[in-house]
């Protein structure tokens, strides 16, 4: 049996999803980049020779989540199609975050991405990236700020519960996270 060779891009993109997890894991602080170079199959010094440090591929991996979640809002929009109002727009945008949430891996990212934001570096990075997604959702529906800032609490929620595992497909069952999603399908606000 012959072993197709792959290409640096193909590597690259192999240590970036091994990077996602591992980050998703254990957060940016506790992860190393041993462990990460591990689950891609590669030693740790061609993990730093492709992306720099583990700060540049934390960065890394932060931007392909919110390119990701950047995806599903556009793919939102465009399956309602041009002549949709705001709020089936941002409906559309909503659940796609949601299935994106099934994704456990992403939505933690997202978080540890927050929480390692005293970091000056990161900070900058994370800022600038949830600024976009903001603008994003603005721009493709049309939404007030007001809109926008109820869209991004309640997107904030979900992304907290599903960190928590109170909702997806290995949700634990819980009384309150149930009725919150009962209100929620009722309020449709992302």
């Amino acid at each position: 049996m012959t072993r197709t060779r792959m290409t640096a891009s193909e590597r690259g993109e192999q240590v970036l999803a091994a990077a996602v997890s591992a980050f998703a894991e254990s957060g940016y602080a506790a992860t190393k980049t041993d462990e990460i170079a591990r689950r891609a199959g590669v030693s740790q010094p061609y993990v730093i020779r492709l992306f720099g440090s583990k700060q540049q591929l934390f960065l890394a991996a932060t931007r392909a989540v919110c390119e990701r979640v950047e995806a599903i809002f556009r793919a939102g929009v465009e399956a309602v199609g041009p002549d949709a109002d705001t709020e089936t727009r941002m409906a559309a945008m909503g659940d796609g975050y949601r299935a994106l949430l099934l994704e456990r891996d992403l939505p933690l990212v997202l978080m540890h991405g927050m929480a390692a934001s005293a970091d000056p570096v990161i900070g900058d990075a994370v800022r600038e990236r949830y600024g976009s997604m903001y603008h994003l959702l603005r721009e493709l529906t049309g939404a007030s700020p007001v809109q926008a800032r109820e869209f991004f609490a309640t997107g904030m929620l979900l992304t907290m519960m599903a960190a928590m595992r109170v909702i997806g497909a290995d949700a634990v069952h819980t009384d309150w996270a149930e009725e919150i999603m009962t209100n929620l399908d009722e309020t449709e606000t992302c």
